[in-house]
């Protein structure tokens, strides 16, 4: 098997004494579509930040296309090429839907603040070309007719759309989404199956996505691993995890929900 594309190796995390995250590895393979999934508080927002930068690991190793990232601050971690979304929503509230993706951009600039104020020839020319990208973008996911609107005052599911799209935007190898499903209906979740999907073939990105619906889960992953009390549980496809004894007591509850997945 090749490299992985991600690696984690021992991860420990702690705050005030507490422990968050517990000798976590894992390692996600280039272009797969992973999850992570666990209960309310298991650590996996946790180690989101570990992964882009926001936090720091006591202990262990994150290496990303062999590079290692534990000493770089999270603009570094976009540059090298991975991309993320949050939980909760983090629009830029009075700038317009093209606006906010265009930031997306920012990592890729070369122009600077003096090229900007003197509107010299390659500011002009990159920022056409930023212009340019997130436009593609938003056709991408499906939002381009929206483009000079307030952010904030699309339909939620939109405002999904626009996030995803201003990830897209910084050029990633590996995209990782927390939580995208979440407030979304049946339909929007049947819709973002397929826009996954298409940013795995049709774009060669990598996915991580945390996900609290399991059955999206299941349905779109190739490789799930189960976090508990900031301690990896399980690792394996998603017919594996749902079949797991310990992912059942700790996650599903039961025979009959992981039942209900298949």
């Amino acid at each position: 098997m090749t490299e992985p594309l991600l690696h984690l190796a021992g991860i420990g995390l702690s705050f005030a004494g507490n422990t968050v995250l517990q000798d976590v590895s894992f390692a996600v393979q280039e272009g797969r579509v992973a999850s992570l999934i666990g209960p309310n508080g298991a650590g996996k927002t946790s180690l989101f930040n570990c992964i882009t930068g926001f936090y720091r690991p006591r202990a262990g190793r994150i290496s990303f296309a062999g590079q290692d990232l534990r000493r770089l601050k999270p603009h570094r971690i976009t540059a090298a090429g991975i991309a993320r979304t949050f939980q909760n929503l983090r629009l830029f509230r009075e700038m317009t839907v093209l606006e906010n993706v265009m930031s997306g951009m920012h990592c890729r600039t070369r122009a600077g603040a003096i090229g900007a104020i003197l509107r010299l020839a390659s500011q002009r020319r990159e920022e056409e070309e930023i212009r340019a990208v997130a436009h593609e973008c938003l056709a991408f996911v499906g939002v381009a007719d929206e483009r000079d609107r307030i952010a904030t005052t699309l339909p939620y599911g939109h405002q999904r759309r626009v996030e995803i799209a201003r990830a897209l935007a910084t050029r990633p190898r590996l995209l990782l989404l927390d939580e995208p499903a979440a407030g979304l209906n049946g339909g929007e979740k049947r819709e973002l199956i397929g826009l996954i999907r298409s940013i795995r073939d049709q774009r060669a990105i990598t996915i991580l996505l945390i996900e609290h619906d399991t059955g999206l889960v299941m349905r779109v992953s190739e490789r799930v691993s189960v976090l508990d009390h900031g301690q990896m549980i399980a690792e394996g496809t998603p017919r594996e995890i749902q079949t797991d004894p310990r992912v059942i007591e700790a996650y599903l509850g039961s025979d009959e929900d992981a039942d209900a997945l298949l």
